[in-house]
């Protein structure tokens, strides 16, 4: 499998944030087959999951004093991640946490787009994201669920300089997608056709070889389905959540 694609723009990392990191380790370790790293007390905590030896995503303790619930969250490459916090603002975001430096590893940010969705830009040093993705038990794909879906296709055009093609514009179905062809990177999917207040979030899923095991699998394992698998022209795709409630997609094919 090649390398995952890390340019300016791209998802470059996913990480978990947890009010049970013991927990959330168990249940990924047996669910996906990852390992964890020792937790980085210099860094507050923050500890990463490899999968074969090779890092997939990272994890921090959720502690509730941010309001936040636990979740999946998704970051995208940037070469100078002071610009991209200034271009937020310019372009209808809110910068939620001010750049800083991670030690040697790089330098990041937080943001919400103009839909409410939360992200992070991540400005590489000797941190430069994924090791894997696209194979059984890694991330695969990274798309966002919004609303305010004219506004956001701009905002990471103009933020994230992304190579934006419309899949389908439609009033059934608008989709996004960055880059084209076998080389699409993410998509952006309008939700205001659909029922539901769900906020705008990044969805984050995982390549399995068998959606339906894997769902049983989670059930067993503390957490839940959230929708059942469903063959879609895509794959065979399903939602679930892990012990704490972070929800995350998973697709087989």
């Amino acid at each position: 499998m090649p390398a995952p694609t890390l340019v300016v723009g791209a998802p470059c990392w996913i990480d978990l944030y947890s009010s049970d990191t013991a927990k959330a380790t168990a249940f990924y370790s047996q669910l996906f087959g990852w390992s964890a790293e020792e937790p980085q007390a210099e860094f507050g905590g923050y500890f990463t999951f490899t999968k074969d030896g090779k890092h997939v995503g990272g994890c921090m303790q959720n502690d509730g004093e941010a309001g936040y619930p636990d979740g999946w969250g998704l970051h995208l490459m940037t070469d100078d991640v002071d610009a991209t916090a200034k271009a937020v603002a310019e372009h209808g975001g809110k910068v939620e946490f001010e750049p800083m430096t991670v030690g040697e590893n790089g330098r990041s940010t937080m943001l919400k787009d103009p839909g409410g969705a939360m992200l992070g830009a991540w400005q590489p040093g000797t941190q430069k994201g994924f090791e894997v993705t696209g194979e059984p038990g890694t991330p695969t794909w990274f798309e966002l669920h919004t609303r305010d879906y004219g506004k956001s296709v701009s905002f990471y055009r103009d933020v994230f300089k992304w190579d934006a093609h419309a899949v389908s514009d439609t009033d059934e179905f608008r989709y996004t997608t960055l880059g084209e062809g076998d080389g699409q990177l993410a998509g952006i999917m309008d939700d205001s056709p659909y029922p539901g207040d769900d906020p705008a979030h990044w969805a984050i899923y995982f390549k399995v070889e068998d959606a339906d095991a894997t769902l049983e699998k989670v059930v067993a394992l503390g957490g839940k389905v959230v929708q059942a698998a469903e063959d879609t022209p895509y794959g065979r795709l399903a939602q679930a959540a892990d012990p704490t409630g972070a929800v995350f997609r998973i697709v087989a094919g």
